[in-house]
């Protein structure tokens, strides 16, 4: 896919989610988009409670709501580094939670994760797209930061628009 493809499409992305009023309208639309883009198989978003120290999906494709330990795995990992990961060998990495991959019976190759902040700079959550055919590069690192950030916005707006 090349860049000219790309940034018509991220275009285009802009453009309708200025239409999604909430959450279970947006989701979906950013999840498309980023699959699309980056060429990845499935796409997650982890929200973070501190309360409970747990991170769960609110958009996970393929499968039911995952829920995990905050310190745990690879999306924990980016939630206590606040910084994006790539990892293109998840079974090499001690950290990858296998038991996810049991549970929902998908086998994970590849994942690129990116952090999400509120307006505030705090961290709220975790982007995960999965399974990349060839792996995933800094080029999708830069396009992960781009979804994180916008939907980064898109929450803050959907919270504004809610309140």
């Amino acid at each position: 896919m090349n860049d000219t493809y790309k940034r018509a499409k991220l275009v285009e992305f802009g453009n309708q989610i200025l239409y999604k009023k909430s959450l279970p309208e947006g989701l979906p639309l950013i999840s498309s988009y980023a699959k699309d883009i980056i060429g990845a198989d499935r796409c997650s978003m982890f929200i973070y409670n501190p309360q409970n120290a747990e991170l769960w999906t609110t958009l996970a494709d393929g499968v039911e709501r995952i829920v995990i330990p905050a310190d745990k795995g690879i999306v924990g990992k980016t939630l206590s580094t606040k910084e994006p990961i790539i990892e293109n060998n998840v079974y090499s990495n001690t950290v990858f939670l296998v038991d996810i991959d049991e549970m929902t019976g998908y086998r994970t190759h590849n994942i690129i994760t990116a952090p999400l902040f509120n307006n505030n700079k705090e961290i709220v959550g975790v982007l995960e797209l999965l399974n990349k055919d060839g792996g995933f590069d800094n080029d999708d690192l830069k396009y992960m930061k781009f979804f994180s950030r916008n939907l980064s916005d898109f929450i803050d707006l959907i919270n504004l628009y809610e309140g």
